[in-house]
């Protein structure tokens, strides 16, 4: 029963990781003003100089939950941990979920393909959303990307321009990358077999089998994305840009609401969002 006066139920606890980090802090925010979830953990390094602070002290307004870099201690009150940390990070809070059957919302980037097995094969026993891009806006760029990748399959080179900080570690990005396996899946192509990640020299005439990246680094950039088809005469593109990391945060949120009907298993953005046909 609802009305006036009633405070709504926060059933969805929520753990977060890295938890003083710019990403962090948004999904703490995001969290703390979402009227159905709950903070109930927060972690980050040993050497973080806000272990045993208030999560939400940035705010101005307590939480009630200090950092913590005790894994278990950070899981014990907590549905599901969401982690966008580092590879060798999320591997280790990996295995504390799986223990503790706290389910995952991975926004990572930068697995080798041996992790991403690990992650495969944790996901019997608990539920991971795990997507190289958790904004709602980029996952139905995917779904335009499939679209005209079909629609444009021949007479057309494709080209995947992408823009962010300077602090970012891996190129290209988690979400280029996916933009590829978008379009070379929609293309019946394996992106392993046509990616081309460096053109330096006398390359030679372009294959138009291939796909083609280029990472741009600098500056305080969220992250923009741009796909171009490039025809005779026409070219197509379709962008997506980030102003915010608020946008990874919801997305973040609903993947979280999503594994609550899920026990095992490992799903993406497009199951959270219904764009799988």
């Amino acid at each position: 029963m609802s009305g006036a006066g009633v405070t709504p139920s926060r059933h969805h606890r929520v753990a977060v990781a890295g938890a003083s980090g710019r990403m962090g802090q948004m999904l703490i925010e995001a969290v703390n003003a979402s009227p159905d979830c709950q903070l109930t953990g927060a972690l980050d390094i040993a050497a973080s100089p806000s272990i045993g602070l208030d999560a939400a002290a940035f705010t101005g307004r307590a939480s009630g939950v200090l950092i913590s870099a005790d894994i278990r201690q950070g899981l014990k009150d907590s549905r599901v941990l969401i982690d966008f940390t580092r590879p060798e990070g999320t591997l280790a809070h990996l295995a504390a979920c799986r223990e503790l059957g706290v389910k995952l919302v991975i926004g990572t980037t930068g697995f080798s393909d041996a992790q991403k097995a690990e992650i495969a094969a944790a996901a019997k026993d608990i539920a991971i959303v795990m997507a190289p891009n958790m904004s709602v806006g980029v996952n139905v760029t995917f779904k335009l990307l499939e679209m005209a990748a079909k629609a444009l399959s021949t007479g057309y080179d494709i080209e995947i321009v992408e823009a962010h900080h300077r602090h970012k570690v891996d190129a290209p990005s988690g979400t280029a990358l996916k933009m590829g396996e978008v379009i070379a899946d929609a293309l019946g192509r394996d992106l392993k077999d046509c990616a081309v990640y460096a053109r330096e020299g006398v390359t030679g005439e372009r294959d138009p089998s291939t796909i083609g990246f280029a990472a741009v680094r600098g500056g305080d950039v969220v992250g923009d994305h741009t796909v171009m088809f490039l025809g005779t005469g026409e070219r197509i593109e379709i962008s997506h840009k980030s102003s915010s990391r608020s946008n990874y945060a919801q997305g973040s949120l609903r993947a979280a609401r999503f594994l609550d009907a899920h026990a095992t298993g490992l799903f993406d953005m497009f199951d959270v969002l219904g764009l799988k046909k």
